[in-house]
């Protein structure tokens, strides 16, 4: 029998769901059509001056212009260490800390660190996107644990002890979440890391939107909390979102050293070093204060309530307040089986797709985060556009 070309393990990744809508909608931008695009996760401010000046200097820099340690820069690892301990309260060695290309580099070398063939991975949805896909690569098998606006977008002790079977491995924590916007609580954290430890659970904790919490939630790191947890937990980070930084592709991954040394070597057979210039421009941003990421969480601040009310306005459409980082997940349930723009909606995949070729609005379906019914709309973009996309939404889909 004839093979494919593509190998079957390449052909069985979805690809980016949220990619693919960003790059739909700049396409239809750029073709002339008015879209406005609450697709993209990231931030849309530029990155910090001083961080541009560290990378520009760098440039400059002869070795700079040379391989560097698989792991990443010393200084750096130094650095990252110091600035977990200075925001979280986790005190880790900088061997301890793996540089990465970005968050999903960091991410996929830590499932290929844990999961072996058959393993389980637990992961509440709705769940980024990415999630599944290295767990699949690795030959583990993903378990998705449900959680609707009723709980709050969280997942409880015991829907968790529902899906561990002998074969779990590890749970994938995320507070704040992409893409709910959730923030789990202390006492909440606490419990999902005291029933991992009890049962011999990896966890797996994304800690990327630390800083970008509203009202009074707050940001608690899992292994501070509960430190019998830190022997078997990898922390995922980066500059991306804090510093505005998405383009320059610098995460890393925190975890037990015999583990980090693992990602290492996988690393140097990989990828090699992340880019020096980016390295460089990484230690800058973990190595100042959080000045930056102040101001952009009034702005994120302001942008949250005005698309909390406008999506609370809309027919069919039940939001919640976000919590933390910067996406509302509204419910659009309420417009399934309803006629939308003279068409019957069946589903938000299809509503989403109407939604850009009608109104020019463009947002990812639920279904890309393992939630049908939802849809996730970032407000990483500026306060006229955020209006006016969704003020053409609801015109669209009809006010409450």
């Amino acid at each position: 029998m004839a093979q494919g070309r593509v190998s079957a393990r390449v052909s069985a990744i979805a690809p980016s769901a949220t990619l693919a809508v960003t790059n739909k909608a700049k396409a239809l931008k750029a073709a002339g059509n008015p879209v406005v695009g609450f697709g993209a996760g990231e931030p849309d401010f530029p990155t910090p001056d001083y961080i541009v000046e560290a990378a520009v200097s760098a440039c400059r820099d002869p070795k700079n212009h040379r391989y560097g340690p698989a792991g990443g820069m010393p200084e750096l690892k130094q650095a990252i260490a110091e600035k977990t301990k200075r925001d979280s309260g986790f005190e880790v060695d900088p061997a301890q800390v793996v540089i990465t290309n970005g968050g999903k580099h960091a991410v996929y070398n830590a499932l290929a660190g844990v999961v072996d063939p058959g393993d389980e991975v637990i992961i509440p949805a709705p769940f980024w996107t990415t999630y599944p896909e290295p767990v699949r690569l690795a030959g583990g098998i993903p378990v998705e644990v449900p959680t609707t606006i009723a709980s709050g977008f969280k997942a409880s002790i015991e829907q968790l002890e529902a899906a561990r079977t002998d074969k779990t491995k590890a749970l994938i924590f995320v507070s704040p979440s992409n893409p709910s916007g959730a923030v789990y609580s202390r006492d909440q954290v606490e419990a999902i890391g005291k029933w991992a430890a009890e049962h011999g659970i990896w966890v797996l904790t994304d800690e990327i939107y630390e800083h970008l919490v509203y009202d009074d939630n707050e940001f608690h790191s899992m292994p501070v909390l509960v430190p019998e947890i830190a022997d078997r937990c990898m922390v995922l980070n980066g500059v991306a979102k804090t510093y505005a930084m998405t383009g320059w592709r610098v995460g890393w991954v925190i975890a037990p050293q015999d583990m980090a040394k693992g990602l290492t070597s996988l690393q140097s057979h990989q990828t090699s070093n992340v880019a020096n210039v980016s390295q460089i421009a990484a230690l800058a941003a973990v190595s100042g204060d959080l000045a930056a990421v102040d101001d952009m969480r009034v702005s994120f601040d302001r942008r949250r309530k005005a698309m909390h009310q406008m999506l609370s306005g809309m027919r069919g459409v039940e939001c919640l307040m976000p919590e933390g980082a910067f996406y509302a997940f509204p419910s659009f349930e309420g417009l399934i089986g309803q006629t939308v723009g003279g068409v019957q909606i069946d589903s938000t995949l299809q509503l989403a797709e109407l939604a850009l070729e009608k109104a020019n609005v463009a947002f990812v379906p639920g279904e890309a985060f393992g939630s049908p019914g939802y849809a996730r709309f970032s407000f990483a973009l500026g306060d006229d556009d955020l209006g006016a996309g969704l003020e053409r939404l609801g015109s669209f889909v009809g006010q409450a």
